[in-house]
């Protein structure tokens, strides 16, 4: 039976920004950005300011995307049922 290590178990629960980017399929530069808004919590740790992202704030992150999404595309469909409307009645 295996035992997990302290490094297993921080490496399980942070991301680098290179790890988000990729799980996100957006470059560095964005997965930077959402960090620097705020947009997506992250950690600056050591000397050099290493930043982590832990999984479960990504998880977060991907859940308020797509409920974002889903309100977005609720009103983009009101929309286009009102300009229908306000067209049939030209």
């Amino acid at each position: 039976m295996r035992h997990l290590s302290i490094e297993d178990s921080v490496e399980s629960r942070f991301l680098t920004l290179t790890d988000v980017s990729e799980t996100l399929n957006v470059t560095l530069a964005q997965t930077k950005a959402l960090v620097r808004s705020g947009d997506l919590p992250a950690i600056k740790i050591g000397g050099r300011g290493a930043w982590r992202v832990e999984r479960t704030a990504l998880e977060d992150y991907i859940t308020r995307m797509y409920d974002e999404t889903k309100r977005f595309i609720a009103g983009e469909h009101v929309k286009d049922a009102e300009a229908s409307r306000d067209e049939a009645h030209s």
